[in-house]
């Protein structure tokens, strides 16, 4: 199941778990929209590709939630998409 992280790795702005503008790659590393426009749709961890993070049904959201931990590595995105 997708944890749904709460954050983008990149400018650490909060991404709800009903977030249009969150981006994943196949780890979950997660991004929003911005940050990842700026990094050409790859990931600057593993270099998979991004896209639109799936969102949970909100009743099913009191089962499983989203999570709550936050993951922020500014210095992973510095040069991303820089050729």
């Amino acid at each position: 199941m997708l944890e749904l992280r709460p954050n983008c790795e990149c400018c650490n702005i909060d991404l709800r778990s009903d977030s249009t503008e969150a981006l994943i790659c196949s780890f979950e590393c997660t991004f929003c929209a911005s940050c990842a426009e700026k990094m050409v749709l790859r990931c600057p961890n593993c270099g998979g590709e991004l896209l639109r993070r799936p969102r949970r049904a909100a009743e099913k959201l009191i089962k499983s939630p989203a999570s709550t931990t936050r993951v922020f590595k500014p210095q992973g995105c510095a040069d991303a998409g820089k050729a």
